[in-house]
């Protein structure tokens, strides 16, 4: 947003007029605050978007930046995963489309069998579609033979592009059997960017009060 960029800038400039001058800088918090009330993308004017499934909603702290969600299917598999917000859609990629979630949505699954300490790990991006929904890609995929096996020197496994496209798309497959689908993809985007706004405007308001004190 122009306006969100312009107030970063402000804190760029050392010791600009600006950032000296208290009144001039509530003004300018209290017009992004202004500006982020009246300018809401459709998306989040919604109460949800998409759905959970079976997956339970475990950790989402409002001073987090992640949320941690698990189910357990009827074989008895633990799927974990943690997911953030990510960066914003680079702009020669981005299509002027109302509705297109302006950040990518980052993803680490785990997946656990019954009686066995090893995980699948898989490190995925989801991103919006012009045309509505979302849909995620695998970055990497891993073995891990223990939860504590997390190490940089711990071989984890190929550059997952590198894998066979047969593979490729069989991993995937293997994901959405374990609800990683786009309806739960829509959910996370727009939960994560609904957090994003929320932590920015409590951000503006803890700032505003703070340089008015």
């Amino acid at each position: 947003m122009t306006t969100r960029r312009s107030l970063i800038n402000i804190f760029n400039r050392s010791y600009s007029a600006a950032v000296r001058d208290s009144a001039e800088l509530t003004n300018i918090i209290k017009s992004e605050l202004e500006h982020e009330r009246n300018t809401i993308p459709f998306y989040l004017t919604k109460n949800e978007l998409g759905s959970l499934g079976s997956f339970v909603l475990e950790w989402d702290k409002p001073e987090s930046k992640d949320v941690f969600l698990r189910r357990k299917n009827e074989f008895g598999e633990e799927i974990a995963v943690s997911a953030l917000l990510g960066p914003p859609i680079a702009a020669e990629e981005e299509i002027a489309q109302e509705g297109l979630f302006p950040n990518t949505g980052l993803m680490k699954v785990g997946i656990k069998k019954p009686g066995l300490s090893s995980i699948l790990q898989f490190d995925c991006g989801c991103i919006g579609k012009c045309e509505g929904g979302s849909q995620f890609s695998i970055q990497n995929a891993y073995y891990l033979s223990s939860s504590t096996s997390l190490g940089d020197s711990v071989y984890k496994g190929p550059l997952f592009r590198t894998l066979d496209p047969q593979l490729q798309n069989a991993l995937k497959d293997y994901l959405r059997a374990r609800g990683i689908v786009e309806d739960f993809t829509d959910f996370l985007l727009h939960h994560l960017h609904k957090r994003e706004y929320v932590q920015y405007m409590a951000w503006l308001q803890k700032l505003d009060s703070s340089v008015k004190a």
